[in-house]
């Protein structure tokens, strides 16, 4: 099998004329009873549920970036490795994504924590077309370093999350934003394995078994002290 082909685009590229719609789906897992469990571990930490499942999180335009080092605010905000569809250039790719979220600020808001750090996203894409037939057999994969150690922190194929075009025909439904050129959608993520935890680097990959290719990214977080 022939690896798919990977097309480089940078933000200027990917929001050519504007953003359309910067789109983050949340609860997208496919096992509804898993969706429920872990729902409910959050709100005992006193998140608050979501108005439905999924739910599509709109953000501004301006908290993409495709930098190698990201500021947050404080030590409580981790990383979140996801498949990133994007519309550029009059076709559909896949790439890499991290959506960073302040865990803080959850407890007020989920949509709030959402907008407050930047949502990173690899360099590399994929048409959807060459990877469609075997989407549910990419995995998601995702590192942390912490005090100079690496660990394993997500991996899980692409199976667990709800399909692609799933997604986009409920996007559109809601009327959540035309998918057009200058749109992008972070499509959900696998669990982190021991749980959710602030690291002072992530790297993030999607792999494609079939053909062993890979597309990848990582980045360093600064955090700004909290002054009260």
């Amino acid at each position: 099998m022939n690896q798919p082909f990977a097309r480089e685009l940078g933000l200027a590229e990917l929001c050519a004329g504007g953003t359309a719609a910067v789109i983050i789906a949340g609860w997208a897992g496919r096992d509804a009873a898993a969706v429920r469990h872990h729902i409910e571990e959050l709100a005992a930490l006193g998140v608050p549920p979501p108005s439905r499942t999924p739910v599509f999180y709109r953000i501004a335009g301006d908290r993409l970036t495709q930098a190698g080092e990201i500021t947050v605010l404080g030590r409580h905000s981790s990383g979140e490795v996801e498949p990133v569809l994007v519309w550029a250039a009059g076709d559909l790719y896949v790439g890499v994504g991290s959506d960073h979220t302040d865990r803080d600020a959850e407890r007020a808001g989920v949509a709030l924590s959402k907008q407050l750090c930047p949502k990173v996203l690899g360099r590399r894409f994929w048409r959807y077309a060459d990877v469609a037939d075997r989407w549910d057999d990419l995995v998601l994969r995702a590192e942390v370093e912490v005090d100079g150690q690496v660990r394993l922190y997500q991996e899980g194929p692409l199976s667990a999350l709800r399909p692609a075009e799933e997604l986009i025909a409920l996007v559109r439904a809601e009327g959540a934003g035309a998918l057009a050129d200058g749109s992008v959608m972070f499509c959900g993520t696998v669990p982190a394995l021991g749980g959710i935890a602030r690291s002072d680097a992530f790297r993030m990959e999607l792999h494609d078994p079939a053909t062993g290719a890979s597309l990848s990214h990582a980045y360093r977080i600064r955090e700004l002290p909290v002054i009260a």
